[in-house]
């Protein structure tokens, strides 16, 4: 473990905060779930993840930010960086490509000699300022550094739509602070900023940026405890007036000196509405000046949220991993509608609806695996309220989301994936939402059509929401790899997807678009190559794709952050025919074994294969496609080698450290998965109500059900060394299959394991 971060964790839990004593001997008798969360985890490495403050799926990410550029600057933060920018009040939690980091607010303190920021090989070229990890310290909801160039503490603090900032600036300097709309994370275009001084105490304005997020809108009301003097710019140019519209509008803000202690308090609701919208937001969620009260909140928000699941170890580190996990999966998605009830739409137009809450920031293609399926368990009520956001943006866009962003549709990744949350959901008996609507918009995000969608949404978008693969794969069967790139891994995921729309429309009596998508769900037999026996693409006229390297990776390939190993098994709607087109149970099982046991070597274009990191062999823990794989050793007679491989996973690919995380964090996904099988089972196939039985880590998990019920799960004989199952009974009586419903955890229960060092082969066996 990281000792700075020990440090980190230690000083936070003797805070002193006016009104607030969180005392070590305190911390010691009794710990809530809050002081086991390392926000640090996953900010080194490719984890992209931020340590700033936020609620549970808060319009508010107030963060610091290091560093703006590079596939690392994703979050805003890398833990590597010895040099602070400033504090933005949005952020993307583990994702692969970057944008927002709005609103960018840095104290100085005395000559301010820069407007712009600099660069982190020089600080001094601008304003930004070195910082130490020794003098920096988090949990959730809260931030706290000293920025040590200038002689300032910053604290951090964030309620629902407001982030609230408390600086304490040193004694004989000039109290000052820039507000620069110009930093962007990734440095995407921002064609209209406006900075607007209403008084001596309160500023408002406005940034829209065309970045992933083709049409981004993010305005703040701000409100500050002390008055000031002002000069704006526009870039680098004075602008002599109270109020600047520009490319890049800024506002370098000087604090009327007097007090004794510069204390400076800052509040910032934000809105995608109008700077009224971020006004009353603002007032709603911190209508005082009580910066304490406002981190005593968010402490505890986080700990009912945390509170769902409650874990019994002697294992700190997997409980600070667990908790910190749990943490993740309640960021994003991220309330998008204002305290009035207004919102932006698809079309971006602003709608009032008090009776509906829309959210924002759909990772569909990593989230549906895990996260979602999670959220069915802990979280129902808020799954269904993302699924009606779902249709609302259906209605609003011409199309289900796929990558949603900022009230933008960003068409990342591939498949049509927000079919597989609402099956999941509507077979696990979870269905506020209008299921026939629900239908009907599976079948035509589904089919190619490119008439009906929002022209608010670029062509450039329109391609990848209705790409041509759709056409090929409903005219021929496949996506011939001649005209289409990623073929073999949008044919098969496409097959997935279409499956679950012909249960859904069985389920609901539509017999002509059941037999339909039934038949499609069938089309990823169309990839398996008879003599691999592994998924290839095809070309237009039937051929198999030459060469074929299964272990190449490259840009355009047949084949999505990813290689024909990685990709071959991704059929969890139909594991038996599976093993049977891979030639038989013993076949699947020698390739699994092979798969997992060959070198991790990757070949073709580095640059390609990022994301294919946590290597197992040609498995690969740090990006979603492999995330089921352990689990075909359960359809094989042989649970054994899923128990060991989870357990593999769990102590080898997340550690409590900034570099904690073996690929992008991707909203939660990655927690997720590490919650799920922490606690024992995962979800293989999202859309069938069934559990996967793993491997339990914790001696006792109690999780909290709606109801008032409870799902408590125990490992008997549990310890690092005894990683295998040797019996397991739910509610007293044994399972006789690696699995079980959804509909038993719902009803609340007992799953007891009998944990042993050597593996119980005969468990779970069919012969």
């Amino acid at each position: 473990m990281n000792m700075k971060l020990i440090g980190c964790r230690l000083a936070m839990s003797c805070i002193v905060f006016s009104g607030l004593l969180f005392s070590c001997s305190q911390a010691h008798v009794a710990k809530e779930y809050v002081d086991y969360v390392n926000v640090f985890i996953g900010t080194g490495g490719h984890g992209h993840t931020y340590p700033g403050a936020t609620l549970p799926h808060g319009m508010v990410q107030l963060s610091p930010d290091t560093r703006l550029f590079g596939w690392d600057g994703c979050s805003g933060y890398y833990y590597a960086d010895s040099s602070i920018i400033g504090f933005s009040h949005t952020h993307l939690s583990g994702t692969g490509i970057g944008d927002y980091g709005d609103i960018l607010m840095m104290p100085t303190s005395g000559e301010n000699k820069f407007m712009v920021s600099g660069n982190p090989e020089d600080p001094d070229s601008g304003y930004r300022s070195r910082f130490s990890h020794e003098e920096e310290n988090a949990v959730p909801g809260y931030y706290k550094v000293r920025l040590s160039d200038y002689e300032i503490t910053a604290e951090l603090t964030a309620a629902l739509r407001t982030g609230f900032h408390r600086y304490i600036y040193p004694e004989g300097k000039a109290a000052n602070l820039i507000i620069d709309m110009e930093p962007t994370i990734h440095g995407h275009q921002h064609p209209v900023t406006e900075i607007k001084v209403i008084n001596d105490t309160t500023i408002s304005g406005m940034k829209y940026t065309t970045g992933w997020a083709k049409n981004h809108y993010v305005y703040f009301y701000a409100e500050f405890s002390q008055p000031f003097t002002y000069t704006l710019y526009s870039g680098d140019t004075l602008v002599k007036e109270d109020f600047v519209k520009a490319k890049t509008a800024k506002a370098l803000l000087t604090f009327v000196p007097g007090q004794k202690t510069k204390e400076v308090l800052v509040k910032v609701g934000i809105s995608s509405v109008d700077c009224e919208g971020a006004r009353k937001n603002m007032r709603a969620d911190i209508p005082g000046w009580d910066f304490d009260k406002t981190v005593a909140d968010a402490r505890k928000i986080w700990n009912k949220e945390l509170s769902t699941i409650d874990i019994k170890t002697d294992d700190n580190e997997q409980r600070e991993i667990f908790y910190t996990a749990l943490y993740r999966t309640a960021i994003s998605p991220c309330i998008a509608s204002d305290v009035d009830g207004r919102y932006r739409t698809m079309e971006h137009t602003i709608v009032q609806d008090s009776s509906y809450t829309n959210y924002t920031l759909f990772s569909l293609w990593d989230t549906f695996r895990a996260l979602h399926p999670l959220y069915t368990v802990i979280r129902p009520e808020i799954n269904q309220a993302f699924i009606r956001t779902f249709l609302k943006k259906y209605d609003e866009s011409g199309v289900l989301p796929k990558w949603e962003l900022a009230s933008n549709e960003t068409g990342t990744m591939i498949g049509y994936h927000a079919v597989s949350v609402i099956a999941d959901a509507f077979f696990k008996d979870q269905r506020d939402f209008d299921v026939n609507k629900a239908l009907a918009a599976c079948v035509r995000s589904s089919t190619y059509d490119t008439i009906g969608i929002t022209p608010m949404m670029p062509a450039s978008i329109v391609a990848r929401i209705m790409p041509p693969e759709l056409k090929y794969k409903n005219e021929l069967g496949y996506v011939p790899a001649d005209y289409c790139g990623r073929s073999v891994s949008q044919g098969i995921e496409f097959a997935y997807n279409d499956w679950l729309v012909a249960r859904m429309a069985k389920a609901l009596n539509q017999k002509e678009i059941a037999d339909m998508y039934a038949e499609r769900g069938k089309y990823w037999r169309n990839y398996i190559d008879p003599e691999t026996r592994l998924m290839r693409g095809r070309n237009m006229d039937g051929s198999w794709v030459e060469p074929f390297d299964p272990r190449a990776t490259f840009k355009g390939s047949c084949y999505v952050e990813g290689n024909a190993w990685q990709w071959s098994w991704f059929i969890p709607q139909d594991v038996p025919e599976l093993i049977k087109e891979m030639g038989g149970k013993e076949a699947f099982i020698a390739k699994l074994d092979t798969m997992f046991s060959m070198p991790s070597d990757l070949t073709g274009d580095s640059g390609a294969a990022l994301d294919i990191t946590g290597m197992i062999g040609q498995y690969a823990h740090g990006n979603e496609p492999s995330h089921h794989i352990p689990y075909l050793y359960n359809y094989v007679d042989e649970a054994w080698k899923t128990q060991a491989l989870v357990d593999s996973i769990l102590y080898t690919l997340y550690q409590d450290d900034p570099d904690g995380i073996s690929g992008n964090e991707d909203c939660g996904q990655m927690s997720a998965w590490y919650v799920l099988n922490s606690m024992g089972f995962y979800s293989f196939c999202p859309g069938v109500p069934l559990y996967e039985i793993g491997r339990p880590l914790f001696d006792e998990v109690v999780v909290q059900l709606p109801e008032n019920k409870t799902f408590v799960i125990k490992a008997r004989n549990n310890s690092k060394e005894n990683k295998y199952i040797q019996s397991v009974k739910w509610n007293g009586l044994p399972l006789s299959e690696p699995r079980f419903s959804h509909q038993l955890l719902a009803r609340g229960g007992v799953l007891e394991f009998e944990m042993g060092r050597e593996p119980n082969k005969e468990l779970f066996r069919t012969y």
